[in-house]
C-alpha cells in the first residue's frame, strides 16, 4: 500500500508496505480523508524519535472488524491503550503507562491507504456530516480538552497565542464560552479569519503584559511560551497546547513568585466534538487551505509549514 514514511526527521512516500494485520479487539480501516497537524511537522524536526507511517486526524471506512461495524464511517482516538494499568483502572486512559499513539509512538498512523485502528476508539461518523468536516473531530477534541480542565465564563479574561490550525479551533470553542477572547498572532490572514467572526485579535507586539486570566499557548515556539507567560496577571493560567521539538527556558522563580498555574492539555473529548461538528456550533470548512493526493502528500507537507496556511487536507 501507499504512505508516508518517517524515518530519522525524514519524509518518504512509499508504495511497499504492507496492508496492516489486524489484531484482536481491532478494525481494519480503509482511510478516506486526514489532516496534516503541528504535531506531525514537529515530529520531522525531531519532536519525537518516531519512525513509522505518520499521521493521526483521520476519516474512514471500517473494512474488517464486527459485523456492526463494517462499512461505517468512522473517525477514531489517538491513544491505544491496556485497560489494565493503574492509569487506565483509575480512568485516565490517555495517561496508559502502556499505551501507543496513532502515528506519533510505536504504532503506524493514517497517512496511508489502510490502517489498524482499536475497536474502542472508533465513534461513528453519521451520514449528515461531510468526510471533510469531520476530519477536524481529533484536533477538535483537543481544543475542548482546555475546557474539561479549567471552568472558563464571561468572568475570565483570556488571550489565545497563535491562530493557527489549532489555535482556531482552540478561539471557536472558547467564543462559546462567553469569555472575554482576544487572540494574538504575527499573521494577519490568520487573524483576519477570526475577526471576520466577531472575535477581538492583534498583532503580538501589542499584547499587554500582566493582564489575562488565562492564556493558551498554541505557537509551539519557545517565545510564545514567554510571551503567554508575561500576559498573565499574578495568580493566572498558562495552559501549553503545543508540542515543542526544541527545549524552553524558563525562569522558574518568576512562575513561583507570581503564583502561576502551568496546565499540559493534550487529547479531549470526542464525543463532544463529534456533537458540535454535527449540530454545527462550530464551523470548520473554511479552516481548508489546500488538500493532495497521498501520493503528493510530500508537497502537502511543505505547504502545511508555510506561513498563513491552515489546514491541508490529504485524500486518501
Amino acid at each position: 500500500m501507499y504512505a508516508i514514511w518517517l524515518e530519522n526527521k525524514k519524509l518518504s512516500v512509499r508504495e511497499d508496505l504492507p496492508v496492516p494485520d489486524r489484531l484482536s479487539g481491532e478494525a481494519l480501516v480503509r482511510v478516506l480523508r486526514a489532516g496534516i497537524c503541528n504535531t506531525d511537522i514537529e515530529l520531522t524536526r525531531g519532536y519525537y524519535p518516531f519512525t513509522g507511517v505518520i499521521g493521526h486526524e483521520f476519516v474512514g471506512l471500517v473494512e474488517e472488524g464486527p459485523d456492526e461495524w463494517i462499512d461505517q464511517y468512522v473517525v477514531g482516538e489517538i491513544n491505544a491503550v491496556c485497560g489494565k494499568c493503574t492509569s487506565c483502572l483509575d480512568l485516565r486512559r490517555t495517561h496508559c503507562t502502556n499505551r501507543t499513539v496513532l502515528g506519533i509512538y510505536n504504532r503506524d498512523g493514517v497517512f496511508a491507504e489502510f490502517a489498524a485502528i482499536p475497536i474502542e476508539n472508533l465513534h461513528v461518523v453519521p451520514s449528515t456530516l461531510s468526510i471533510d468536516t469531520a476530519t477536524f473531530t481529533e484536533p477538535l477534541a483537543a481544543a475542548l480538552q482546555i475546557q474539561s480542565q479549567l471552568n472558563i465564563d464571561k468572568s475570565d479574561c483570556v488571550m489565545v497565542l497563535g491562530a493557527g490550525k489549532l489555535g482556531q479551533l482552540v478561539a471557536r470553542s472558547l467564543e462559546l464560552t462567553g469569555c472575554d477572547l482576544h487572540v494574538f498572532d504575527r499573521n494577519e490572514s490568520k487573524l483576519n479569519v477570526l475577526s471576520n467572526m466577531g472575535i477581538s485579535t492583534g498583532h503580538v507586539d501589542t499584547i499587554p503584559n500582566s493582564v489575562f486570566d488565562i492564556s493558551v499557548e498554541c505557537t509551539g515556539s519557545p517565545d510564545g511560551f514567554n510571551i503567554a507567560r508575561r500576559s498573565l496577571r499574578p495568580l493566572g493560567t498558562l495552559v501549553m497546547k503545543s508540542t515543542y521539538a526544541s527545549n524552553l527556558t524558563l525562569d522558574v522563580s518568576d512562575l513561583v513568585v507570581d503564583e502561576i498555574t502551568l496546565i499540559g492539555s493534550r487529547c479531549g473529548p470526542f464525543d463532544l466534538a463529534l456533537d458540535m461538528l454535527i449540530n454545527k456550533q462550530i464551523e470548520v470548512e473554511d479552516l481548508i487551505h489546500a488538500r493532495y493526493p497521498l501520493r503528493q502528500g510530500l508537497d502537502g507537507f511543505e505547504t502545511a509549514k508555510q506561513p498563513g496556511i491552515l489546514k491541508v487536507l490529504l485524500d486518501i
